[in-house]
């Protein structure tokens, strides 16, 4: 995992703790949207990777404000969680990138591919 968040943090430009919550961010979204297969595959082999996902889980309200609320699902519900760490739309295409890139030395390019076919929208930032 620590590979991972300094390729995050060198490629966007922030802090190793920002680009952790960043990656949390990315990991916890890909765990609720496809919790078995490729995902849970790339949580079990990555160390740390479930602390990370869990981290930022524990920091989320249930109720939340109206606009968490309409925007918490899906790929907009995501990229308003990394808008919020400061990060903009250019550096949240590099984090995928990067998160994505590492996804496929673990996985495979085939199960990377499986996983961004699973998400609508989410092949954009492979």
């Amino acid at each position: 995992m620590d590979e991972l968040i300094a390729r995050v943090s060198a490629a966007i430009g922030v802090e190793a703790d920002v680009a952790r919550t960043a990656v949390g961010h990315v990991l916890s979204f890909l765990r609720k949207e496809l919790p078995d297969g490729p995902v849970a595959e790339f949580l079990d082999q990555v160390a740390g990777s479930r602390e990370a996902a869990d981290a930022v889980e524990g920091g989320e309200s249930s109720g939340g404000s109206l606009l968490g609320g309409l925007l918490g699902g899906g790929l907009m519900g995501l990229a308003t969680k990394l808008n919020g760490l400061g990060l903009d739309m250019g550096q949240i295409q590099k984090l995928g990138h990067e998160v994505f890139g590492y996804a496929e030395t673990v996985l495979g390019k085939e199960k990377v591919q499986q996983i961004a076919n699973s998400v609508p929208g989410l092949s954009q930032f492979l």
